[in-house]
């Protein structure tokens, strides 16, 4: 006769313990992401269109479109559902950074809001001297763009059309630090996290039923802050270094930040699991 299995109250008690460790205190939610910046990631539900020189590119789904060595005539236009901005090749600048408020759970805007009226290298104009894009690529809701120079500087875009998230980088080589300088868009202002000590941006407004609370955060990597005001930073960045945009959630999760390293860094800052978020801020004040 075979033996009766016995009931394990052991097996059934650390059942119960990694259960409830997984549970995080009252008031405090849990982010996936990481505070590096990257455009990694599921896909959002976002459709990206770019316009170089007059002409419209949307690849359809799961296909992807490419572009190699062509010199813009003008500002490039990239429209999202979530997402839209131009990158104007005078400057290698990005202007007009604007959420949609297109419906979406993670929405956290109704109406289209500037949250960067501009995000600018400062380069000379040697630096800036035969602008050309070495390589386009837009696949669904993520778009790479790199430019290259005659002095032999590249400048990366990359971006996500999601409503938060890790969305945004810019990364620069061009073998010496540059400056960037970022001016929010109207209404919205620089504050201090009062549950982190971070500074965070945003306009302030709490949550509702029809949107979350507008948070977001500058995510530098291999770069100093030179500059805070209410409206604007400014950062200098060294050669392969970059800044991050970073929304939502992710912009006030209670991570370490991003490492210095000037290669492969999304990869080696991805954040396995989860870490904790606080409340969102309240009545947050615009710094000084």
């Amino acid at each position: 006769m075979a033996p009766t299995s016995r009931p394990r109250p052991l097996r059934a008690v650390l059942v119960l313990l990694l259960a409830l460790a997984a549970l995080l205190v009252p008031g405090t939610a849990s982010a996936s992401g990481g505070d590096d910046g990257g455009t990694e990631g599921a896909s959002s539900g976002g459709d990206f269109a770019v316009t170089v020189n007059g002409r419209t590119s949307n690849p359809s789904a799961g296909n992807e479109y490419r572009l190699r060595d062509t010199t813009p005539t003008g500002p490039i236009a990239v429209r999202g559902r979530h997402v839209t901005f131009r990158i104007d090749p005078a400057t290698l600048g990005v202007y007009d950074y604007t959420l949609t408020g297109a419906p979406d759970a993670q929405r956290m805007v109704t109406a289209p809001t500037v949250v960067f009226t501009s995000k600018v290298p400062v380069l000379t104009a040697a630096q800036l001297r035969g602008v050309r894009i070495s390589e386009l690529r837009l696949r669904d809701d993520v778009l790479v763009v790199t430019f290259s120079t005659a002095s032999g500087g590249k400048l990366k875009v990359q971006s996500k059309d999601a409503p938060q998230g890790g969305i945004f980088q810019m990364e620069q080589e061009f073998g010496t630090a540059v400056e960037y300088v970022h001016t929010l868009g109207p209404g919205l202002f620089y504050f201090v996290n009062e549950f982190t000590g971070k500074v965070n941006f945003g306009n302030g407004v709490a949550a509702d039923a029809t949107h979350q609370m507008l948070l977001g955060k500058d995510s530098p990597q291999v770069a100093t802050k030179l500059e805070q005001t209410a409206t604007t930073t400014r950062w200098s960045v060294a050669s392969g270094g970059r800044m991050g945009g970073v929304l939502g959630e992710d912009s006030i999760e209670l991570s370490a930040g991003a490492t210095n390293c000037t290669s492969d860094c999304q990869a080696r800052n991805r954040i396995q699991g989860s870490v904790p978020v606080p409340p969102d801020p309240t009545n947050p004040v615009p710094i000084g």
